[in-house]
């Protein structure tokens, strides 16, 4: 076998990944080499889950102007969510729940299509170290410290009357539960089921009774909407009925 000495002339040291080595009838040889580097993530380069998401880096920013939830931790990497309706790749949500409740209990996870752990389990595991079943954690602004508001500063859009009708026309109604009050201002309110009026830690001022106050979770913009009106002297009036389960 003969000896090949090749010299490489890159400016950053690099690691030989593979070596392939072929010859022809004449046994002319021709030598291939596979260099692999570890270098510093940089704007434009693309990048690739185990599940077909790729992506390009758009922005590189320092420790502290990263988001950050309730404990402090901050996230190493921001997908852009818009790339899960297109390519439909539910394991790579499953792997980010699994990976978190991996991290709490210290252990892995077989997250294949041909068995492994349950999405139901892996909730489970999440509820039971007091966190979200869906893996959903609010974070911080680390630059402005609060949401960015307005399509100028490439913050949340409105939704207005229109964009609520097409929601309910294509039957996401709770959708707008979700979004517009319980992951918005749901606020707790005592409510007289005889008046109709919102109450007081239980105590309905108007009835002076408390036998007929029920609780209530409303938005809080409701609930700041039907004081206004009174300070107008309208008095919008609740109507309480029950259903059975």
């Amino acid at each position: 076998m003969p000896t090949f000495f090749v010299l490489y002339k890159g400016s950053t040291d690099s690691y030989i990944e593979k070596v392939m080595i072929s010859s022809n009838a004449e046994d002319a040889f021709l030598v291939k080499i596979l260099l692999r580097q570890t270098r510093r993530p940089e704007i434009g380069d693309k990048f690739s889950s185990r599940h077909g998401q790729k992506g390009v880096c758009g922005l590189i920013v320092p420790q502290e102007d990263m988001p950050f939830c309730d404990s402090g931790i901050c996230p190493d990497i921001i997908m852009n969510p818009h790339g899960y309706p297109s390519r439909m790749t539910v394991g790579k949500l499953i792997e980010l729940l699994a990976g978190k409740a991996g991290v709490l209990d210290g252990r892995f996870h077989y997250g294949t299509a041909f068995g492994g752990s349950k999405v139901k389990d892996v909730c489970e595991d999440l509820i039971r170290y007091g966190y979200n079943y869906q893996g959903k954690d609010y974070v911080t602004s680390g630059i402005t410290g609060q949401p960015t508001e307005g399509r100028s500063r490439d913050g949340g859009l409105r939704l207005g009357e229109m964009e609520r009708d097409c929601l309910i026309g294509y039957g996401a109604s709770m959708l707008l539960l979700e979004r517009l009050m319980i992951s918005s201002d749901a606020f707790e309110v005592d409510v007289c089921g005889q008046c109709g009026l919102l109450g007081y830690s239980g105590w309905c001022h108007y009835c002076k009774s408390s036998c007929h106050v029920s609780s209530l979770r409303i938005p809080y913009a409701c609930k700041l909407l039907f004081q206004e009106l009174q300070s107008m002297n309208i008095i919008p009036r609740l109507k309480l009925a029950r259903y059975n389960e």
